[in-house]
């Protein structure tokens, strides 16, 4: 089994912490010496213009937990790559103009969280169909129905205590497009996405039984502490921006690109 390397070692070599752990992700292992010193040497020649770690995020994974899906018995495994942070801004562009929220969010700044659980499913999206060329069956929506409803009702009780400025239920095209459509077409918003999933999962999966709330950030550990107690999965997403979309610090472009020009 791999150990994993000494502080003092890692420091010896020039990277820190962090770069080591993104190392172990894209090899599907711990790093030993030889392997950074091969990222090291591949990051010299390709990627200097961004720093090592920024670099290293931009790469594909050896280890991909969904990279193969099985579409049948007829069929034999596809290959579905994970697409990096500037694939999605194309795929964005492409599926994602939905109508306007009737009640945007109030001002920048404000904080954005995903309420329920990180999904990790993408294959039933608009996502699948339109771009990947897979057919997707309709969510059964009637399996979520207790959840949704038990989140929903939490989550409107905060915002009726003031703890919660707008809520929206991630639905067609997933959280990028909930999240564009919260804008009101006037503001975008600026969010980092976790590692542990797909990216393309995280961004355009339609899983229901999950919300993206805004509030502001006075109201942060009374909103957590209220989650807590109500035993609800949370996850930090970033803040509203001032017309603006950026995921993982890569820049979409203006939100009023991914809307609807119908009223």
């Amino acid at each position: 089994m791999d150990e994993k390397l000494d502080d003092s070692v890692i420091e010896a070599m020039g990277i820190t912490r962090p770069v080591y752990e993104e190392m172990s992700l894209i090899l599907g292992r711990l790093p030993v010496i030889d392997d950074i010193s091969t990222l090291l040497a591949m990051w010299e020649s390709n990627g200097k213009q961004q720093s090592l770690l920024a670099w290293l995020k931009g790469m594909h994974h050896v280890s991909n937990p969904d990279a193969y899906i099985y579409l049948g018995a007829d069929s034999s495994h596809k290959e579905i790559r994970e697409p990096r942070v500037s694939d999605c801004a194309v795929i964005a562009r492409e599926i994602v103009k939905l109508p306007l929220s009737a009640t945007p969010v109030p001002e920048t700044g404000l904080l954005l969280y995903l309420v329920g659980n990180v999904s990790s499913l993408f294959l039933d999206s608009d996502y699948a169909q339109r771009y990947l060329h897979l057919a997707s069956n309709p969510i059964d929506l009637s399996c979520y129905d207790e959840e949704r409803c038990y989140i929903d009702l939490i989550l409107h009780s905060m915002r009726d205590a003031g703890l919660v400025a707008t809520i929206a239920e991630i639905s067609l095209g997933g959280l990028f497009a909930t999240a564009v459509s919260m804008g009101g077409g006037r503001y975008g918003f600026d969010i980092l996405t976790p590692r542990e999933v797909r990216l393309d999962s995280f961004l355009f999966g339609e899983e229901p039984g999950r919300f993206i709330v805004s509030l502001f950030e006075k109201n942060d550990d009374e909103f957590l502490l209220k989650l807590d107690e109500a035993r609800l999965n949370c996850c930090f997403l970033g803040r509203v921006t001032k017309g603006r979309v950026l995921v993982d610090g890569t820049d979409f472009g203006p939100v009023i690109d991914f809307c609807s020009a119908e009223d």
